[in-house]
């Protein structure tokens, strides 16, 4: 499931209200580098549209992976307070839901029950990747992790993930009408 899946299965409808009155859009032009590795960033992004990649100048430039619509950028960095850890360039014409971090943090400071929705969403989402990283490194991943990736997602459950699809083409259509 993809990040905003996540997010948009733990938040409220009200929460996504705010999200929304408080991010931006931004287009992002083919070429573009939205985050740049090991250089601060100032929001939390979620890809409305478009195709970017990531990668690390350590590895030579080398492309670790290809960022789609749904997914969210920065929060990492958002959580643990670190400089990011790879570069995110766009590959063509993209927007995206831009939300400063200064409002994310009051939000989350000011509201406890939308805090508490929010970082459980982070933790899954990170969790799970995590889950896949050490899958996809494994030379057994079946001893690893038993489940396969696709079971991955269960424990978020059916309601919330359908919840999560109607919050997201609701989300779609309020941001890109406006």
């Amino acid at each position: 499931m993809s990040k905003v899946l996540a997010i948009l299965g733990e938040l409220s409808d009200r929460d996504i209200d705010w999200m929304i009155a408080n991010g931006s859009k931004e287009k992002i032009t083919t070429n573009t580098i939205l985050i740049n590795e090991g250089q601060p960033i100032d929001a939390l992004y979620i890809v409305l549209d478009g195709t970017m990649k990531a990668y690390l100048s350590a590895l030579g430039d080398k492309e670790i992976g290809i960022v789609v619509a749904g997914e969210v950028l920065g929060e990492m960095s958002f959580v643990d307070g670190r400089l990011p850890s790879a570069t995110v360039k766009a590959i063509e014409d993209s927007l995206v839901l831009s939300i400063s971090k200064q409002k994310l943090n009051e939000k989350l400071e000011q509201d406890v029950l939308f805090s508490l929705r929010f970082y459980r969403a982070v933790t899954k989402f990170l969790s799970s990747r995590l889950r896949g990283t050490v899958t996809r490194f494994s030379n057994r991943p079946e001893v690893v992790y038993p489940d396969s990736l696709e079971n991955q997602n269960i424990e978020t459950g059916v309601e919330n993930s359908a919840l999560a699809r109607s919050r997201y083409e609701t989300l779609m259509v309020r941001l890109k009408g406006t």
